[in-house]
């Protein structure tokens, strides 16, 4: 795959169409280029107007339209990398099982030879049918990616599994499926991310700003990559990401009692958790209330998961860690790089716009012994996809 992707979104008529046009806007805005073919039945929740607006490619209805010399199921087909049909209803994965082309949509599928990703969306009981799971089963057997249903209220008012993922989660699934080169295949990887926070009494706790974006881009990225990923998390405000093995922890004490045990059977470990370095020397079992005058909090130091880790390390593991800094951001790093015993340690400083904390982009400087590369401004999943080639690099060069 060359250039910008190539993504064919097919919707049928199913009352979750109109969430396409949140997925169709979000893969524009990403420069993919998004084709959109609609049944007739699809045009009753959604109009093609939309669609072509926010995909800016003309939406495909009729097999029969003469306003292109092209013969349009065969060229679309021929162009694209990848084929989504979202919502999948029962009567397009029948027919799409059986090889049934009887319109725009079903002709382009059948004629498409790359990746096809099916969403299956209807009531619940439809969805249980024998009839549908075999028909989903053959998808499968054919070798198409299917993302499972969700439970929840469906529009015809019951509660189940048949509710169509959200946009974000179909967007999820194509991301890894168009990511070829599983460079990290065989590869156990463990990260860390977000905040600890560091109970004071039952109310108040001791925390950073951290939003454990980077930590997620990175075993997102992970994952396409072919990967064996395990994120311990730190609380964030963020979804738990789709084929990830997540452990949640609240304190710094509890993620060094998580990660610890696991660094053995790992290939790769990468620490971009900001753990807290102190914590309350007590905790209080009842909040504590305001009186005259000051208040003094005596703090007694964490566990320095990295370090550990790097007294640990065997032969052949890569361990890289995370250092965010104010000033003398390199010495500093460097200085990490060698008390840590890491392979590599990212970079990045608090002073630079558009770097750190809370955004979706990151700058950051990936240093080691051998070598020091700079990173220029980059969203924080494009980030995480050059750490991980880095890394992976020194992994299949390293003969220890």
């Amino acid at each position: 795959m060359s250039g910008k992707p190539n993504v064919i979104i097919g919707i049928t008529g199913g009352i979750a169409a109109y969430k396409i046009c949140t997925l169709v806007s979000s893969l524009k805005k990403q420069e993919y280029d998004v084709h959109v073919l609609m049944t007739r039945e699809a045009e009753q929740f959604v109009t093609p107007l939309v669609l072509q607006t926010l995909s800016g490619n003309p939406v495909i209805r009729d097999i029969f339209s003469l306003d292109s010399p092209e013969v349009h199921h065969i060229s679309m087909a021929e162009k694209a990398d990848l084929f989504v049909i979202a919502p999948a209803t029962a009567n397009i994965i029948a027919k799409v099982a059986n090889g049934i082309a009887d319109d725009m949509l079903t002709s382009t599928f059948l004629a498409c030879t790359c990746d096809k990703l099916i969403v299956p969306a209807m009531n619940t009981h439809m969805l249980e049918n024998p009839v549908t799971q075999d028909n989903i089963q053959k998808c499968r057997d054919y070798g198409m990616h299917i993302l499972e249903s969700n439970e929840g209220y469906l529009a015809c008012g019951t509660t189940g599994k048949g509710r169509m993922p959200e946009a974000e989660e179909i967007e999820d699934a194509i991301k890894e499926i168009l990511q070829k080169e599983k460079y990290l295949a065989g590869k156990k990887v463990l990260i860390t991310a977000g905040p600890t926070c560091e109970a004071i009494d039952p109310v108040r706790y001791i925390t950073n700003h951290s939003t454990g974006k980077m930590g997620y881009a990175l075993a997102e990225a992970a994952r396409n990559a072919g990967a064996e990923v395990t994120l311990v998390s730190g609380k964030t405000a963020l979804s738990p990401i789709r084929g990830v093995r997540m452990i949640p922890v609240v304190s710094a004490n509890e993620m060094a009692e998580a990660v610890l045990p696991l660094q053995q059977e790992m290939d790769i470990l990468i620490l971009s958790a900001a753990v807290a370095d102190y914590t309350p020397a007590t905790t209080a079992e009842e909040k504590i209330h305001k009186a005259e005058g000051g208040m003094q909090l005596e703090l007694e130091r964490t566990t320095d998961i990295l370090k550990t880790l790097g007294q640990k390390k065997r032969p052949g593991q890569i361990l890289v860690g995370f250092s965010m800094e104010t000033e003398n951001l390199v010495e500093n790093s460097l200085r990490k790089l060698d008390s840590k015993n890491c392979d590599y340690i990212i970079a990045n400083s608090l002073r630079q716009e558009g770097a750190g904390f809370g955004g979706d982009t990151n700058i950051v400087t990936i240093i080691s012994k051998r070598e020091m590369e700079e990173l220029g401004l980059l969203s924080k999943y494009d980030t995480a996809c050059k750490i991980l080639k880095t890394v992976s690099r020194r992994e299949k060069s390293c003969t220890c």
